[in-house]
């Protein structure tokens, strides 16, 4: 299905691109990524998300440094470009300072059979700047570490 509108990110050419080989069939890790995000990334209870082509979502993610410190929550938005059953999801994304400063960025995940494994290649496109581009490409390796850890 076409999507409604492509963002453009003309005029934002930073990216990125990494892989995790998982042992999770493609159809576990297609679902936490249309369905289950508190599962494995968004703070329980925040997430409004349908998976589907031309529709929007919400979560937060929440950080606590420790106990004794005030608890942070980030808004995440965006809506889904592209769904295609167990083999790829494409989002835009879109969060404030300290990650995209509000420019609507590309993430493009794909499930590549391997065997009895999948390998997971995520690409994220239309950072506005190095510093946000370098911030997810330390971010998503544990964001997908996360990932493995709690579907084991």
């Amino acid at each position: 299905m076409k999507i409604f509108r492509e963002p453009d990110l003309s005029g934002r050419p930073y990216s990125l691109t990494v892989e995790k080989e998982m042992d999770l069939e493609a159809e576990i890790l297609f679902r936490a990524w249309t369905k289950e995000f508190d599962t494995w990334f968004a703070a329980p209870g925040s997430v409004l998300m349908t998976g589907q082509v031309n529709t929007p979502f919400f979560f937060e993610t929440e950080f606590q440094p420790d106990e004794n410190s005030e608890l942070f929550r980030y808004p995440h938005y965006g809506r889904f470009l592209q769904v295609v059953p167990s083999e790829l999801v494409q989002i835009t994304w879109i969060t404030g300072e300290g990650g995209t400063s509000g420019a609507e960025t590309v993430v493009t995940v794909e499930f590549i059979p391997k065997g009895d494994k999948t390998l997971l290649r995520l690409s994220h496109s239309g950072f506005p700047d190095e510093d946000s581009r370098n911030g997810h490409e330390q971010a998503w390796p544990m964001a997908l570490e996360q990932l493995a850890w709690q579907y084991q």
